[in-house]
C-alpha cells in the first residue's frame, strides 16, 4: 500500500537537500509532487529523478518570499491537479557567514533575507495552502524547523529565532485550524541534512548529508549518542517528514518533531568544538573533518 496514494504534495525548497529527497520519496509513495525552487533547473531536475523512477511531478519556481509567487505556485498545483492535500513548507536558509559574523556586525539586510525566507515564507506557504485546503474540507501542513529553535548555535542567533518562530507559528495555527480538518505539524532536523545549506545557489547539489559527505564513519567516535553502523541521511529526515504528512499520524498536530536526532537533545546543550565551523565547511566540501562537528545548522 502506498502511504500517500492519491495525494497532491507541494514541497517548497525541492531542488536539493531535505526537499529533493522528500519529493522522490513522496512520488514513490504515490504522490503527485509540485516541485517549487527559486531555481528552476535544480527544480527541474528534480522533476527528471521523479520521472526516472516513474512518478508524476510538476515544477514551478518561486521564491518564498514573494507572496505572489507562493500564491501562483499553489494556484498551479490546484489547475495541474484539481487539489493541494500537502504543503511542505521547507525552503530555509542559513544566516550570512555560517555564524561567523557577529551580530555587531550583520547587516539589517542580512537579517530580513533569513526572517523572510525561513519565517515569513513558512507563513504564506501556509496562508495560501489554508486558502484551497479549508474549502476543500481539510489537509495537512508540515514545516521544517531546526533543532536551533531548542538549542543555541554558534553565531546564529537570527537562524534560531526564525525556526522558534516557525513552531509558535505551527502551534498557533495547529490550534487555529483543527476546526476545518486541518492540522499543522513542524520536524525539527538535527543530524542528517544537506551541505547544500553552506554552498551559493549554483553549486551542483550534493545529495548526501553533512555525515555522509564527510567520510570515514566511526559511530565509536560520533557525537551522536546512537552509535548506529552507518552516518544519518537525508533519508532519515524525509522518512519522519512521510509520516507527518501521510494518514498514519492523522491525529497528530500541533507538534514540532525532533528528527534524526540520535539521542543529542537529550543534553543541556549540543556539543561544538572549537573549530567546528572549519570543520562543517570541510565536511561539506566533501574533504572530511572531525566527527566532534555538529551534525547540521
Amino acid at each position: 500500500m502506498l502511504r500517500l496514494d492519491g495525494k497532491v504534495a507541494l514541497i517548497t525548497g525541492a531542488g536539493s537537500g531535505l526537499g529533493r529527497e522528500s519529493a522522490c520519496l513522496f512520488a514513490r509513495q504515490g504522490a503527485r509532487v509540485v516541485v517549487v525552487d527559486i531555481d528552476g533547473q535544480r527544480a527541474a531536475d528534480t522533476c527528471a529523478a521523479i520521472a526516472g523512477a516513474g512518478g508524476e511531478s510538476i515544477f514551478v519556481t518561486a521564491d518564498v518570499r514573494e507572496e505572489d509567487q507562493v500564491c501562483a505556485a499553489v494556484d498551479q498545483a490546484v489547475r495541474t491537479y484539481r487539489r493541494l492535500d500537502i504543503m511542505f513548507a521547507n525552503a530555509g536558509v542559513v544566516v550570512a557567514g555560517v555564524g561567523s559574523i557577529p551580530i555587531w556586525e550583520q547587516t539589517y539586510d542580512d537579517f530580513r533575507e533569513v526572517l523572510d525566507t525561513n519565517l515569513t515564507g513558512v507563513w504564506l506557504s501556509c496562508k495560501h495552502a489554508v486558502r484551497v485546503m479549508r474549502p476543500a474540507g481539510g489537509g495537512v501542513i508540515l514545516c521544517t524547523s531546526s533543532a536551533a529553535s531548542f538549542v543555541g548555535y554558534p553565531g546564529m542567533s537570527a537562524y534560531s529565532a526564525t525556526k522558534a518562530g516557525v513552531n509558535g507559528l505551527v502551534h498557533g495555527l495547529a490550534f487555529d485550524l483543527g476546526q476545518h480538518g486541518i492540522r499543522v505539524n513542524a520536524i525539527c532536523p538535527t543530524h542528517g541534512m544537506s551541505p547544500n545549506f553552506l554552498k551559493p545557489r549554483t553549486a551542483p547539489v550534493v545529495g548526501m548529508s553533512y555525515e555522509e559527505a564527510a567520510g570515514n564513519w566511526d559511530p565509536a567516535t560520533s557525537p551522536i549518542p546512537l552509535r548506529l553502523d552507518r552516518p544519518p541521511s537525508l533519508r532519515d529526515n524525509a522518512l519522519a517528514a512521510l509520516f507527518m504528512v501521510s494518514d498514519e499520524s492523522r491525529f497528530i498536530s500541533g507538534v514540532c518533531l525532533p528528527t534524526t536526532d540520535g539521542g543529542t537533545l537529550s543534553r543541556v546543550a549540543m556539543h561544538f568544538d572549537t573549530t567546528w565551523r572549519e570543520q562543517l565547511i570541510a565536511q561539506s566540501s566533501g574533504t572530511g573533518g572531525s566527527p566532534d562537528a555538529p551534525g547540521s545548522p
